[in-house]
């Protein structure tokens, strides 16, 4: 289970091991983990929890594909070694056939067309729970609805 705990304890070990990586990948994590705390006034679910932590992976993933179209190579690396560090805190992910397929059953049992893409991509969303990722589900989705 994720938590605040969760990464203050591997902050601590990171910095007893001197990962210089890890350190500050999971201070600026622990930092944006506290302030959303904070803007809720509530502590934070998993299901948030991990919601943030993807946005971060996203996040920098985005920013390494911005510094590799720029020629900045070395800041892209960072930037995607920042990201494996906090892919670790995400669920294992369904492989992409699988997904394939359910994206397929979900418009065959619904008769979704592509002007619903919304509406499937909510049911599928909802079978799948929080392991889901976003970007991958709709790229699956648009692709199965034109078909």
């Amino acid at each position: 289970m994720l938590s605040l705990e969760q990464i203050e304890k591997d902050l601590s070990a990171a910095m007893k091991g001197k990962n210089q990586l890890a350190v500050e990948t999971l201070r600026g994590l622990k930092t944006r983990v506290q302030n959303e705390k904070i803007a809720k006034m509530a502590n934070l679910s998993e299901t948030d929890m991990l919601a943030l932590v993807r946005s971060e992976v996203k996040r920098r993933k985005e920013a390494a594909q911005t510094y590799q179209s720029g020629g900045r190579g070395e800041l892209a690396q960072k930037e995607l070694d920042e990201a494996s560090v906090l892919e670790k805190y995400l669920p294992q992910s369904m492989p992409e056939e699988q997904l394939v397929e359910l994206a397929g059953q979900v418009i065959m049992e619904n008769n979704f067309t592509a002007k619903d893409f919304g509406q499937a991509m909510a049911k599928l969303k909802s079978k799948l729970g929080p392991a889901a990722d976003g970007a991958t589900l709709a790229r699956i989705l648009k692709e199965k609805l034109k078909s």
